[in-house]
This record gives C-alpha cells, sequence and structure tokens, in this order.
C-alpha cells in the first residue's frame, strides 16, 4: 500500500524520497543512461585532485535536492583543479535554497551542441505514466511548456522513439520512480545524448524491493527530520490549521475538507497505532510551525479506541498549554469517554467532522470561529 501525500492543494500523491543528482546518476547509469564522468567529494582538496584526475574542464556541482540550483549559483564550470577548488570551498558549507551543502559532484564538462528535455511522471489524469519532451532545455524550460510535446504511456504496445528514451521509460518502471527528468539532455556534436543533469523521485512505498534503497533519513525540513526521529511521519504544507489524526486515509480526508472549505492545512501528521504514545512531540512539532493558527483534532475509532488516543492529546495540551484555538471531532469506539475528556479541558466537542473542520478553518481566519466551543 502506497503513502498518500498530501499537498496544500488538497490533491494527494505518493510520498517521495528525492534523490541528488549524483544518486541519480547512479541509479540511471547502471540502467543504461549516459551520464558524464565524475566524483563525488565532500572537500575542496578532494574537488581539486578529482578535476586533476578527469583532466581539462569541469563541473562542479552543489548536491542539494530542492530545483534552481544553477539559478542560485550551485553550478561552476572551471577550467582547471585550481578553480575546482576554488568553486568547491566557496559552495561547500554554503546554503541553497535553504539547503546546506555539504556534498559536491565534480563532473567533467561536455561540449554541447544542443540542450533538449526529457521526463517522465506519473500522470494522475491518466493514472499512467506521461512521457514529456522538448527540443530545447536548460534553466528556462518552465517558461517554454508550450515546446513540451506530451505522451501518456500506454500499458502495452509503446514504441520508444530511441534508446536513450527506451532506457528512461525503463529506468522509470524498473526504480519505481514518481519522476524521472533528464534537464538538459544534452546532445553533443557527434550525436551523441548524455543526461548531463538528473532528478529523480522515487515512491518511498517500494522501497523494500529495490536492491539499494536511498537513506532519506536527511531529507526534508529540520522539524520532519526531527519527527522522523521520533518515529513520526510529518509532511510540513505551509498552511495555518494544524491537523493531528488517526490513519492516512482519515488524515488525508480532513486536510481535503479543509481545502474544500477554503483554509488550508499546515501539516500532515497522522498519530493512529501506537504514535498516540507520542501526541506530546507530535503537538509541540505541529504547534512550532510558523504561522499556525488553529488546531483541527479529528479521531474515528474501529480496531484503534478514540479513548486512548484521544488521553494522549489531553496530557500533551495540559503539558504545553498552547495559546491556540483547537476544535476536537471523535467518534467511534471509545468516544463517549473521549469526549468526556475533551469536555473537562474545557472544549465542547463537535458533532461531527465537517462542524470541526469549519469551525477550525474560521478559527484560523479569525472569523469568529469558536475554536471548538470552548466553554
Amino acid at each position: 500500500m502506497r503513502t498518500g501525500r498530501p499537498s496544500a492543494t488538497g490533491r494527494t500523491e505518493c510520498q517521495a524520497v528525492k534523490l541528488t543528482e549524483h544518486q541519480a546518476k547512479q541509479l540511471l547509469a547502471a540502467r543504461g543512461v549516459p551520464v558524464p564522468a565524475g566524483r563525488l567529494v565532500t572537500s575542496a582538496a578532494a574537488a581539486r585532485s578529482a578535476a586533476a584526475e578527469l583532466g581539462g574542464r569541469v563541473a562542479v556541482k552543489a548536491q542539494i535536492r530542492s530545483g534552481g540550483r544553477g539559478k542560485a549559483g550551485g553550478v561552476v564550470v572551471v577550467d582547471d583543479p585550481t578553480g575546482a577548488f576554488e568553486a568547491a570551498d566557496r559552495l561547500l558549507g554554503s546554503t541553497l535554497n535553504d539547503e546546506t551543502v555539504v556534498e559536491v559532484l565534480v563532473e567533467e564538462a561536455v561540449d554541447i551542441a544542443a540542450e533538449t528535455y526529457l521526463s517522465v511522471m506519473i500522470d494522475p489524469s491518466a493514472g499512467r505514466p506521461l512521457l514529456m519532451r522538448s527540443e530545447q532545455g536548460g534553466v528556462e524550460i518552465e517558461s517554454m511548456t508550450e515546446t513540451i510535446e506530451r505522451t501518456v504511456i500506454p500499458a502495452a504496445g509503446f514504441e520508444p522513439a530511441d534508446e536513450f528514451t527506451a532506457a528512461i521509460v525503463d529506468a522509470f518502471a524498473g526504480l519505481d520512480a514518481l519522476l524521472v527528468e533528464i534537464n538538459p539532455l544534452a546532445v553533443t556534436p557527434a550525436g551523441e545524448r548524455i543526461a548531463l543533469d538528473a532528478k529523480v523521485e522515487l515512491d518511498d512505498s517500494a522501497s523494500y524491493r529495490q536492491d539499494h534503497p536511498p537513506e532519506p533519513a536527511d531529507q526534508g525540513t529540520e522539524r520532519e527530520r526531527a519527527a522522523t526521529a521520533q518515529g513520526l511521519r510529518l509532511i510540513e504544507l505551509g498552511g495555518d490549521i494544524a491537523v493531528l489524526a488517526n490513519g492516512a486515509g482519515l488524515t488525508m480526508a480532513t486536510m481535503d475538507a479543509i481545502v474544500h472549505e477554503g483554509g488550508a492545512p499546515a501539516n500532515f501528521l497522522e498519530i493512529g497505532g501506537d504514535a498516540y504514545t507520542k501526541a506530546t512531540p507530535a503537538l509541540e512539532l505541529v504547534l512550532s510551525q510558523p504561522g499556525v493558527r488553529s488546531l483541527l483534532v479529528n479521531f474515528c475509532g474501529a480496531f484503534a479506541r478514540c479513548d486512548v488516543m484521544t488521553a494522549g492529546v489531553v496530557e500533551a495540551w495540559r503539558k504545553l498549554s498552547p495559546g491556540i484555538p483547537v476544535d476536537f471531532s471523535i467518534s467511534g469506539t471509545g468516544q463517549d469517554e473521549a469526549r468526556r475528556m475533551v469536555r473537562e479541558l474545557g472544549y465542547e466537542p463537535h458533532e461531527t467532522m465537517e462542524g470541526a473542520v469549519k469551525a477550525a478553518v474560521a478559527a484560523a481566519a479569525g472569523n469568529g470561529g469558536t475554536g471548538g466551543d470552548q466553554r
């Protein structure tokens, strides 16, 4: 079963494991995709040695997972090992797009006759892989969307236009990828095609069947990493309504309902299973997110007991004493005892999830929300 990744727009996606360029190229090269020769280094001295080994002009490239690296100065082409040393010395330890650079890729510079674009991703409307190609590529591809040719890949009978495209499509399927993007896809003066840059995102639910699954522990924001260390799954979404619910499905449904009512969820964080025992760190994490103005707690008990989960949240609330409105929706096994605990805390649970969502949205907007009918 795939882990859903909710977005602030209410759309649900698979949880993506984003790779660095070097990681992506390692996986693609193993599947026959041509890539430039390169060395991953963590010091300026090692960058100089790598440049000397490769010979000639090289590119020194910061290894971060966010986009826009080139425009942010994270890719530097130099003529000699001294230039590689200086570029690596400047990049290592710097911050690009809110990520600290701890590694750089020193890579041979390729003679380029043309820069093109090629990617495969999931088309959510068709439920199939989508192949996108353009005879133009590079850092300005976002402004050239009219040049992109889109082809939905059928379940059978697809004939790639060339060997490079076939290798990318095969890699997408073989890696259980959500995205394989080559930009730019360089065409050399001799007509060879080389993946000058590569972005790969994998479905973390499929990592168990991959030979070398990536290690995702260093990914995400500081809070997301802190949640991972606590055994929790947190995804920050940038909204102003913090969400605590049990089960991934209910959590995503809660966020969809918030968006439907015109609100913006701040996070995905579910505390079902044994995660209810971590209610205090969970609450601390979601309330520490910038801009959070209200909290919505939504529990639906079947095998999980609402009273047990609610006890953890009530204890955390008393310990932390947050100064924001909170709305509760509690239904299912143990609901009477759970609702009693919430009333003792000083709040009246909503009769329906819809009512709780509307109140949380109103509270976050400052439009007279009751914050859970606080008494």
